[in-house]
């Protein structure tokens, strides 16, 4: 027997898993732990649809993983399950999320988006904005019912586009006769209405919620209950459930962090045929995700940001034991503009751009005084050897080097 039937061979005969599904991102579980109170919130806000009335817009903050989405859409599956009950067909649900980049890159696409899960059809591209919204309006005004339209990640779709499309959809309401529209916005950005256009403010922020990090205590309880449906028994070693909890307490509460490390630990242990998941193999995998969530922010940022990481990894490799400042960074920032014929951005631009890459934990800054000179910000590259060079490929693919 060769070695690859050798490896099929243990896998099929040895799984740790029962139900791998239940720790995925896209599983839908039937009950929602310790978000019994945000859950009755959303459903009292969007109860009256149920009666043909219009609802509040309603717009969800909190950290990524800390049940947002969930909570949204088992209430409007509940909703979904009464109007069904009820005989009624007067309510239409629709998720859109605004992270993928085919969906939320443009205006036009997030209303195509909308019209082709409501069963239209509009072209990827090619018409007027304009008559995309007329064809929604067409669509959905047939006859009388409410449309609750979920725009998930929002943040992101505003960072791309802008908050226009935001008050058009809003603004839609007063050119229907039959249907009316919501709109349930779910932003990880805590200070995404600061920087909306006040008109559009006063239009979408009707209701507003927080849902506030899990702690490690209540990420423990989330793990096990998915634990016992993913896995076959006694295959969690001592103290799995705990570490989990913890290394994701420290991400600000993210459920979904701690799903992936469990997933991922148990997914490695099947690798090396252990018949157990063990402490080590919740170090591996912190350090595996770590990796993977690196290189996916560096391949989904915008141009520019990719540019500015450009001129940081350049200056890393060029002067390694030396300091790297922010005017460096500028410096070599405008020279790969001018190469790519890229617009170049102002230095205070930059140097937002550079405090986000902060807080993604790809570089870190530091405030230092240089004398007469005043003070500048030292930035170090945080990427290990292997992420740089991986980095490095996206970006020159990305920018065409």
């Amino acid at each position: 027997m060769d070695t690859v039937d050798q490896i099929f061979d243990s896998f099929v005969k040895t799984t740790i898993f029962k139900q791998k599904t239940v720790l995925q991102s896209q599983y839908n579980p039937e009950s929602i732990a310790h978000r019994d109170e945000q859950i009755s919130a959303v459903a009292s806000i969007l109860a009256p649809a149920l009666r043909g009335e219009r609802v509040s817009n309603l717009f969800l903050y909190g950290k990524t993983g800390t049940g947002k989405t969930l909570s949204v859409q088992h209430v409007g599956n509940k909703m979904l399950s009464k109007m069904e009950e009820l005989g009624e067909d007067g309510l239409r649900f629709v998720y859109v999320n605004c992270k993928l980049k085919k969906v939320a890159d443009t205006e036009y696409r997030i209303v195509a988006e909308v019209i082709n899960t409501l069963g239209g059809r509009v072209p990827a591209t090619g018409l007027p904005t304009d008559q995309v919204y007329s064809r929604f309006v067409e669509l959905i005004d047939k006859k009388k019912q409410i449309i609750l339209i979920v725009l998930d990640e929002i943040d992101q779709a505003v960072k791309k586009i802008d908050d226009s499309f935001l008050y058009t959809l809003t603004r839609l309401n007063a050119s229907l006769k039959n249907a009316q529209i919501s709109i349930i916005g779910i932003s990880n950005s805590l200070t995404f209405m600061d920087n909306i256009d006040p008109r559009v403010r006063s239009s979408l922020g009707e209701e507003e919620m927080v849902f506030p990090p899990y702690n490690a205590l209540q990420l423990q309880d989330i793990l096990r209950e998915r634990a016992d449906s993913a896995f076959k028994e006694g295959v969690l070693g001592a103290g799995v459930i705990e570490k989990c909890a913890a290394y994701a307490a420290r991400e600000h509460g993210d459920a979904r962090r701690a799903l992936d490390l469990l997933r991922v630990a148990a997914e490695i242990a099947e690798r090396e045929r252990n018949s157990k998941v063990l402490l080590q193999h919740i170090d591996a995998a912190n350090q595996k995700i770590e990796k993977d969530r690196m290189l996916d922010t560096i391949e989904s940022v915008p141009k520019q940001f990719q540019l500015v990481l450009a001129a940081v990894i350049s200056l890393d490799s060029e002067k390694p034991s030396d300091g790297i400042y922010t005017g460096d960074v500028y410096n070599k920032y405008q020279e790969i503009c001018e190469k790519t014929k890229n617009e170049t951005l102002t230095q205070r631009r930059i140097s937002d751009i550079l405090e986000e890459f902060d807080m993604f934990g790809v570089i870190n800054t530091r405030v230092i005084s240089k004398g007469r000179q005043g003070r500048t910000r030292e930035i170090k590259l945080m990427l290990t050897p292997n992420i740089k060079e991986k980095a490095s490929e996206i970006i020159q693919n990305a920018l065409s080097l």
